[in-house]
């Protein structure tokens, strides 16, 4: 359980950190900035602005990457031919609303408003229990899928196949809450 949960943490911050990104991108805020207090200017040489950026966001590539090993270590669920009656490609209408967390950084003014609408942000997309959408998923070959069981539920699946009918799934997929899974092509050593 905790275990779940500091990962159900790991990954609200890494669908939410891209917020905090592009604020700092587009306020030109680089990494000497960040430490001015430290005065890192004494050991660290000035290096231009791309640099910093890009910094940023190998973060949290590296985060996405940490979550989508850790997932490894959560409990399995069977999503066994049969049991799915349909699925549909969620890639496209998730990035939408994604994209609006860009143009909502875009327009948020300081530091105080940052914090606030991010903090608000990472809280209902930790308790939302639904839906974990990090695009930088995309980045690592994996694809967002609506399940739809025999049952009718529906469940959101985060998975490197790419699956196209119902009828020829048939695999195991780790469980990051009730209806949020995640399935992997690599081979899990020591399971």
């Amino acid at each position: 359980m905790l275990l779940n949960n500091l990962f159900r943490l790991l990954l609200t911050f890494n669908a939410t950190a891209l917020l905090v990104i592009i604020f700092l991108v587009q306020k030109g805020f680089t990494l000497q900035d960040l430490f001015s207090y430290l005065d890192i200017s004494k050991w660290m040489p000035t290096f231009p602005n791309a640099i910093s950026y890009i910094l940023y966001v190998s973060v949290i590539l590296l985060l996405t990457k940490l979550s989508i090993l850790v997932s490894t270590k959560l409990g399995k669920d069977p999503f066994r031919s049969g049991e799915i009656v349909s699925i549909e490609y969620a890639n496209n209408s998730f990035l939408p609303s994604y994209l609006g967390y860009f143009f909502v950084a875009l327009s948020i003014g300081n530091w105080e408003t940052l914090w606030f609408v991010y903090m608000l942000l990472f809280v209902f997309t930790f308790y939302s229990q639904a839906l974990y959408f990090n695009p930088l998923f995309l980045v690592f070959g994996y694809n967002f899928y609506n399940v739809t069981t025999k049952n009718g539920t529906v469940l959101f699946l985060i998975s490197q196949n790419n699956f196209k009918n119902p009828k020829y799934i048939d695999t195991e997929a780790y469980r990051i809450n009730n209806y949020t899974f995640i399935e992997h092509n690599f081979i899990d050593r020591g399971k």
